[in-house]
């Protein structure tokens, strides 16, 4: 669960973390080994099966939770066929159905996922990473999506991500190492009149400063 205060994350580190440059650049230079389990093995076959068959632009809304996002998202896109990904059975035994046709919610592990989707070559037109667990202790930077050592893959394969968070540290991580991997950032404040997940919902009930960054591949990579 995220660690946080009546407004905001509790955390004991107050700025961008002195090791994120020497952690992005190690696994920037390495490839992610980790042994794909069968579990996400089968849930990215799911993925591609559907990709086949629904053909059009793909969008992915990754740690997607109830799924409160993925239907707002496909509603907003159409055309698009719109992917949510989260371990939790139980977050995502709660999703309300919409009247959206062109989204599916498929539980599994976000990073092993990504892995077999580059795998076989799937590029996305945009990524979403909505309020993911910020893990706010110091010592949890490789538990972060951009300490983990599959970071790199969101390069190939989408060339638009955007993360959100209600910790400003976290998305100035995120954009920083984004940039170490040759992106395009622009971290904005968020105002939200329509929030795209309950997190979103209940911080702007709360008066929280939300934040937002929105990273492209760089033309010239």
């Amino acid at each position: 669960m995220n660690q946080e205060t009546k407004h905001g994350v509790s955390s004991n580190q107050t700025t961008i973390h002195s090791d994120l440059r020497r952690v992005v650049t190690k696994h920037r230079q390495s490839k992610w080994q980790e042994p794909i389990t069968p579990y996400a093995r089968e849930a990215s076959r799911q993925i591609l099966s559907l990709i086949d068959t629904q053909g059009g632009p793909i969008i992915l809304d990754s740690f997607c939770g109830t799924g409160m996002s993925t239907a707002k998202i496909a509603a907003e896109n159409p055309r698009a066929l719109v992917i949510g990904i989260d371990k939790s059975v139980n977050r995502l035994s709660k999703h309300v159905p919409s009247e959206a046709a062109n989204y599916r919610l498929i539980r599994g592990s976000c990073e092993q996922i990504w892995a077999g989707l580059v795998a076989a070559g799937v590029r996305c037109s945009q990524h979403y990473m909505l309020y993911p667990n910020p893990w706010p202790k110091k010592s949890h930077l490789k538990r972060r999506i951009h300490g983990h050592p599959s970071f790199p893959l969101l390069c190939e394969l989408s060339e638009v991500m955007e993360v959100r968070s209600n910790w400003k540290i976290y998305v100035d991580e995120f954009a920083a190492a984004s940039e170490i991997l040759g992106l395009n950032v622009n971290v904005q404040p968020l105002s939200v009149n329509d929030p795209l997940t309950l997190f979103e919902r209940k911080y702007s009930a709360n008066s929280e400063q939300l934040w937002i960054c929105r990273t492209r591949l760089s033309t010239s990579n």
